[in-house]
Parts: structure tokens; sequence; C-alpha cells
């Protein structure tokens, strides 16, 4: 039987696994087997990050449209509400750049419902 040589196939992918790894400390980036399963877990990371990121902005916009609307005597929740009655349709994240960077118009707006 013919033996295969894997060298060039084995050191590919330990240098691709050590690129990944690039800026961990120590030996998550020297290492390969170390390297290889900080890079696993990182890679899980992101992912969750990814979906962590989508609820801290939500709860961002949040913060800024209730600090907002109290300025003017009502809550969010009760803004929200009156804003759905009134049938005006802005999302979550449009309202909390209005709260941010026209005070004008979020106050016409806390008027307006």
């Amino acid at each position: 039987m013919v033996r295969v040589k894997r060298g060039n196939v084995a050191r590919n992918r330990r240098s691709k696994i050590l690129k990944f790894a690039k800026g961990f400390k120590g030996a998550h980036s020297r290492l390969f087997r170390t390297a290889n399963q900080q890079v696993m877990k990182s890679l899980v990371y992101s992912y969750v990050g990814r979906k962590r990121r989508k609820r801290d902005f939500k709860r961002l916009w949040i913060c800024r449209v209730n600090a907002a609307s109290r300025v003017h005597g009502t809550t969010y929740s009760k803004l929200r509400n009156s804003l759905k009655k009134s049938s005006i349709d802005l999302n979550l994240k449009m309202l909390a750049q209005i709260a941010l960077l026209d005070k004008k118009t979020f106050s016409a707006l806390v008027e307006l419902t």
C-alpha cells in the first residue's frame, strides 16, 4: 500500500487556525492545541454576541426614549401606547434617534398624543 504524506495539508490547517488566533494571549496564540480550543470557543462567543447586540441596543433605545419622555411628564409605556392609539407608526430605533437628536420634533410627538 502506498503511504500518503500529509505535510502540507496538516501545516496549512494548523497555520489557518493559528492565523485565527492572532491577538490571543500567551499559549492561546502560539500552541496549536490550545489555540484550536480557543478559536472554537471564540466562534461560539461571536455567534452569541451577534444575538446579544440586538438585545443591548433595544435596551439602550428604551432607556433613551423613557428619559426623554419623562422630561415631558409621561413614561415610555404610556408614550408608546398613545402613539399606537393615534396610529403613528415609528419604530423604536427611529423614536430613540428623534429623542436624542431632535428634541423639538420629539416634544411635538408627545404633544400630538
